[in-house]
């Protein structure tokens, strides 16, 4: 699958990885239903650093159609909440 992080890039994502990113990715969504800005920065960084980690870069000029878009790491706790789903980032 194809991540786009806004701002980064894309990035290749092996689907066996989507079990750890939703794991993360339920844990910004209720740390957002809560308001908790720290916990919410520490699992945003930490979900955009385990999808750099486990993904390979596209070439800067690849433009490949995605299937899941991020926030940037300095995207708001607001601007998240606008991009949310029900689902949470990953759907799942």
């Amino acid at each position: 699958m194809i991540v786009r992080i806004m701002g980064e890039g894309q990035v290749r994502l092996d689907n066996s990885h989507l079990a750890e990113l939703n794991k993360l990715d339920d844990e910004l969504l209720a740390e957002m239903e809560s308001g908790d800005e720290p916990g919410f920065r520490r699992t945003l960084g930490a979900l955009l650093e385990s999808v750099r980690r486990l993904g390979t870069p596209l070439p800067d000029d690849a433009l490949e159609p995605s299937e899941l878009i991020l926030p940037s790491p300095d995207a708001t706790l607001e601007e998240v909440r606008e991009m949310l789903s029900d689902e949470g980032l990953i759907p799942g």
